[in-house]
């Protein structure tokens, strides 16, 4: 994808909770609270299983704000670096406010021009990398540990906008690894990963059991998680037991081949559905999108919201198994293929057509 539209595309983007907001999701509220609270969660799994994270440099909004002694030291030592900035509400109901790829003193910049109430809110600084490696998404559950990796930013596989080359997708049924397409280098940081989630000793199983409300499955930890690689090491940057409780169905098979009359690629939610093709560009606006139709597109963003509720099944050119569309689709219950690579060239608007998403193919 052409680094300007990418650009444009990246700037549609919503966090997912504000996805399951425009879905009425019944536990937004739920995956928001656990969202604001993912580096505490993973701050417990680095004091007991010594797992590396983002680890941020914390301060109340209001010592911002006042430019207290400790921030204005952290200003002066730190202004000229890279960093994320969070602004985590402190009470219910709040919008979380986010920027990334700033110096500490642009995002600083940035904060003040943030309409908030200061006592309402923490702020996270997080060190953001000049580069990056390996990025992955996966969850850990009774099937395995199955996931996306991908070179390069971890943006590619949340919004499921792949820079250059698409992502491997990976499987590991505690017995024997899967990855496709074959890479030994992909593989070798896997392993590495799940090595950092797998807890022998029940003595810490327990005690992350009684802090964390964790669970286990055949020893590894079981969740949702996302990891970076980059010259700064290898984090791990969520941990989300609900979302993880989301995929519990989960089974990740190799893409098949297309035969002639088929279109095929990753099943990002399950199921099966016919109805007529209806083809819509990038701005996700179609006023007279008709219910049932197959939504074919080149990837969604939150403006397609509104289509996938009445569409009877979506169908993408990119898009990724793990990324905040395919969670929406799921929730839906709406049969959901992604990563087609050319369904959007190769359709005509009001074709019949058979989903299988199970499968993760279409058929004429």
């Amino acid at each position: 994808m052409a680094d300007d539209k990418l650009a444009q595309l990246l700037k549609t983007q919503k966090s997912l909770t504000e996805w399951l907001d425009d879905i009425q999701h019944k536990d937004a509220e739920a995956i928001r609270k656990e969202d604001n609270d993912k580096r505490e969660r993973l701050k417990v799994l680095n004091e007991v299983i010594g797992l590396p994270f983002d680890k941020p440099t914390q301060f109340t909004a209001v010592e911002l704000a006042e430019k207290s002694p400790a921030f204005t030291k952290y200003l002066s030592q730190h202004g000229q670096e890279l960093c994320a900035l969070r602004l985590i509400p402190r009470a219910d109901g709040l919008p979380k406010l986010r920027m990334r790829g700033k110096t500490v003193a642009g995002a600083y910049e940035w904060f003040l021009e943030q309409n908030i109430e200061p006592a309402k809110y923490r702020a996270d600084f997080i060190p953001h990398p000049p580069d990056y490696a390996w990025a992955t998404i996966f969850v850990v559950n009774k099937n395995g540990i199955q996931g996306e990796i991908i070179w390069g930013g971890h943006h590619q596989l949340t919004q499921g906008f792949h820079d250059s080359k698409r992502p491997h997708i990976f499987r590991y049924d505690f017995a024997k690894w899967m990855i496709s397409p074959s890479s030994v280098k992909a593989l070798a940081h896997l392993k590495d990963l799940a090595n950092f989630l797998h807890v022998a000793d029940k003595s810490k199983q327990y005690q992350l059991k009684k802090q964390l409300g964790a669970s286990f499955v055949n020893d590894f930890l079981e969740g949702y998680f996302e990891t970076t690689d980059s010259s700064l090491g290898t984090w791990f940057i969520d941990y989300s037991p609900t979302l993880g409780k989301m995929y519990a169905d989960m089974t990740i098979t190799p893409p098949v081949a297309a035969g002639k009359k088929l279109i095929s690629g990753l099943c990002a939610c399950p199921g099966q559905a016919s109805g007529k093709v209806r083809i819509v560009p990038s701005s996700g606006v179609d006023k007279d999108f008709p219910h049932g139709a197959v939504l074919v597109c080149a990837v969604t963003t939150p403006e397609f919201v509104p289509l996938m509720q009445k569409a009877s099944a979506i169908v993408t050119d990119q898009g990724g198994i793990l990324s905040h569309a395919a969670i929406v689709a799921r929730e839906l219950k709406k049969p959901c293929i992604v990563g087609t690579g050319n369904a959007t060239k190769l359709l005509k608007n009001g074709q019949p057509v058979t989903v299988d998403a199970g499968a993760g193919t279409l058929s004429l």
